[in-house]
């Protein structure tokens, strides 16, 4: 890993929703080039807002949001998508269309944007990603004939095909069985050694979280309560951050 300066940095992050329900309370996070980090925090502790304010799907009240030492904040609308195109985000489901064939779901972001691609050149980066995440054969299948395994390395190989920078992974192996959570951790492995990228996993899968993480931030009420590797965090003398570990 490479000892740079961060390539996401988020400081004094706030975020509510309504008068009472405030979500972020002044989130400070750094994400060293190369690095994963893993996000914990029980549910409803802000760790999904935290990375969809990452991008601007959601607006934060305030904070700043620099990635690739830009401040996200002072883009418009064109500026932001040249940096989105940067950053892959993987969400829970996948995000597949299920009337298109996987080979079409791959194709749909490099005909929107890499329109210079010829037809050979899309077909040739359809097939070098699918292989990379193991799924070669699924070329002509529909999503509905993909378990929920195939389904998330389709999804991960829809995002990885325009070669982004920055992965961010939402719940990457919610719903799926042991074996193939650890296919999926592996996976992600794997990705950060071949395509060199820095990534923010969200989880509740503690064995994703040791198996993938460089680094864990553990969020409490809107902060970071926490931060440090799996084995520090597990032999910590604090109960409540003892208390994910077991």
């Amino acid at each position: 890993m490479e000892n740079k300066s961060p390539i996401i940095e988020i400081k004094g992050l706030y975020k509510s929703f309504g008068k009472d329900k405030d979500v972020l309370k002044g989130v400070n996070i750094h994400v060293k080039k190369g690095e994963n980090l893993v996000i914990l925090g029980k549910s409803g502790s802000g760790k999904s807002i935290t990375i969809k304010c990452l991008v601007r799907l959601v607006e934060a009240d305030r904070g700043e949001i620099k990635v690739f030492g830009t401040d996200l904040s002072k883009l418009d609308n064109d500026e932001l998508n040249v940096i989105r195109l940067r950053i892959g985000f993987l969400f829970q489901n996948g995000a597949l269309y299920d009337s298109m064939t996987v080979r079409e779901n791959l194709g749909f972001p490099l005909q929107r944007h890499r329109a210079e691609f010829t037809e050979s050149q899309v077909n040739l980066a359809i097939e070098e990603t699918l292989e990379s995440v193991g799924l070669s054969e699924a070329i002509d299948k529909m999503p509905s004939e993909l378990s929920g395994g195939m389904r998330k390395r389709v999804g991960l190989a829809r995002t990885l095909i325009l070669k982004p920078e920055i992965l961010l992974y939402d719940e990457p192996t919610t719903g799926l069985d042991t074996i193939t959570s650890r296919e999926i951790s592996e996976l992600i492995i794997s990705i950060q050694k071949k395509y060199k990228t820095t990534s923010i996993i969200i989880t509740h899968d503690m064995a994703c979280a040791k198996f993938t993480s460089n680094r864990i931030v553990i969020l409490r009420d809107g902060l970071v309560y926490t931060e440090g590797t799996y084995e520090t965090l597990e032999k910590s003398e604090d109960e409540w951050v003892r208390s994910f570990f077991i």
